[in-house]
Formats: C-alpha cells, sequence, structure tokens
C-alpha cells in the first residue's frame, strides 16, 4: 500500500512520472521529474512499500548520513506535490524505478492514489536509443491512444506494437480510468550512451511547456545541454567511423524534417510560444 505522509487539497493537478530503467536512456526521463521538483519545490507526501515490489540484490538498498548518524535507505517510488508552479494547476511528481514484479499490483496502487488526489490528467516519460544526431534537436514524440485528448492536446496517435515498459503500463491503465493520459518520448543518440543526457531532458521539458500550455524555468539545462553536445563532437572527432555516421544521421534527420518547415507548422508553433507566455497571436496569425 502506498504510505501517505500528507496529502492536501489539490487544485486541478496533473500527475507526471518517470521511471530509471529500460524506460530512461541517458537517464532523460527521470531527469525532467528532478528537475521539475526542483523548479516548483515538490514535497513528498508519499512512497510506495519497496518490499512489495522490488528485488533488492538488482535494486540494492543504500547506506546514508543523515544528521550525523547512519541509516539505510530504502530505494522506492516516491510522490511529490507542487502547488506553486507556473501551469494555473497543481502536479503531482511520480518518480522512482520501474518495479521487478507485480506491475498490475503497482499500477493499481498509482491510479487509485491518482483518483484520489483528484487527477484529471497523467503525462508519462520516457527515453529510448536511436539512429538520432546529437547536432540535431533531439525528437519527441507525443502520443495518446484517445481520440478527444489527442486533439485537445495535439498529438499523435501511437504505432507503436511490441514490449513496453512500466510507464507504458501506466498510460493504459489511466486510459482505462477514465483520465485523460499522454505520453511523451525522447530519441537519444544511441552513439552517446553516457549519461545524464542534459539536452534529450532539455527537449522533453519544451515539450510538456506546448502539452501544458505555460512556461517551465530551464535553470541550466540549455548550458548543460551545450556542454554535453560539445562533449559528444569530440568523441566523434577521433573517430572516422563515428563522424561519417553522425553526418549521415544528420542528413536523414534534415530531409525527414523538410515538411516540417512549412508556412502552417511555423504558425502553429509561433501560436504555441505566444500562448505559453500569456500573449495573444497577432490577427491573422496561423
Amino acid at each position: 500500500m502506498i504510505e501517505l505522509e500528507d496529502l492536501p487539497e489539490l487544485d486541478n493537478p496533473v500527475l507526471i512520472a518517470a521511471f530509471e530503467g529500460w524506460n530512461d536512456a541517458g537517464e532523460a526521463a527521470t531527469a525532467v521529474v528532478d528537475h521539475l521538483a526542483q523548479v516548483w519545490a515538490a514535497e513528498p507526501v508519499a512512497a510506495l512499500d519497496p518490499e512489495d515490489y522490488y528485488d533488492f540484490q538488482v535494486n540494492r538498498p543504500r547506506v546514508v548520513s543523515e544528521g550525523g548518524a547512519r541509516r539505510i535507505s530504502w530505494r522506492t517510488t516516491r510522490i511529490l506535490v507542487a502547488t506553486h508552479t507556473t501551469l494555473g494547476r497543481d502536479v503531482v511528481l511520480v518518480q522512482g524505478i520501474e518495479p521487478s514484479f507485480r506491475w498490475r499490483a503497482f499500477t493499481i496502487e498509482l491510479m487509485e492514489f491518482a483518483q484520489e488526489a483528484g487527477v484529471s490528467t497523467v503525462v508519462t516519460l520516457g527515453a529510448l536509443m536511436a539512429d538520432v544526431a546529437h547536432t540535431r534537436p533531439m525528437p519527441v514524440t507525443a502520443t495518446s491512444d484517445d481520440e478527444d485528448t489527442r486533439h485537445r492536446f495535439d498529438l499523435e496517435a501511437s504505432k507503436y506494437e511490441g514490449a513496453t515498459g512500466i510507464v507504458g503500463v501506466i498510460a493504459d491503465a489511466a486510459t482505462q480510468t477514465g483520465l485523460e493520459s499522454i505520453s511523451c518520448w525522447v530519441a537519444v543518440p544511441h552513439y552517446a550512451p553516457h549519461t545524464p543526457s542534459p539536452k534529450a531532458t532539455l527537449a522533453l521539458v519544451s515539450r510538456l511547456e506546448d502539452i501544458l500550455d505555460a512556461p517551465i524555468d530551464h535553470l541550466d539545462l540549455a548550458e548543460d545541454a551545450r556542454a554535453w553536445e560539445h562533449g559528444v563532437d569530440e568523441l566523434a572527432s577521433t573517430d572516422e567511423e563515428v563522424a561519417e555516421y553522425v553526418e549521415s544521421l544528420e542528413e536523414a534527420q534534415d530531409t525527414a524534417d523538410l515538411p516540417e518547415a512549412s508556412g502552417d507548422a511555423i504558425a502553429r508553433e509561433f501560436e504555441r510560444y505566444l500562448r505559453r507566455r500569456g500573449e495573444e497571436p497577432p490577427p491573422g496569425a496561423g
């Protein structure tokens, strides 16, 4: 059962979740939740009992020092709440580790908590290794299985079939529970697997701004992303095969992105940018 500490009455909360493990290439997804917790000063309100869901030989407890004393910290999934956000609504953040077993029970607990908290929208975040160039914008795919949700948030319908992680299970459970369910995945260059990947994290944060229609403080993400890209540049420059491969990826992405440079697409992006900052699009825009 979820160990509830203190749950205040929330204002139309949105739940945003990410998990370490299979769903989190380059730690890009979990870094988003960490980032949001920092910028909105989120407070922990609950935790799942790790005994129910985790293999401690895989996710070992840690010895930590606290107040001059040493203790055992059991890694688990924790729930935080942010009540002072830029969204005009409260946020529930779920950060943790993909469970080792009992996924259905794990998901039911989270959905019961979401309903108790009054959550109306669930956003799951993921990151995967892909054939993308580190020098280009990290592609983010935002999908929903519900037609009304897709229309409301300008999303795509997912065509993926195959193995899924806990975020896929939670996204489906949210839909079955009657909540708006949105899934956002960022592609991380597979030839640059070293973590973290702040450029991918920044891409997810920017996509969340679009979906939630509000600005989110980027803090140092842009600077960290530039430093990461420079580091991968240096790595590629020392290996001729990698450099040639990156060049071929750049050409492929540039060609694939050409339709997105249409006037209508640019107008839509400009309108979203203005709305996030509380400005009205100029007459006739779009």
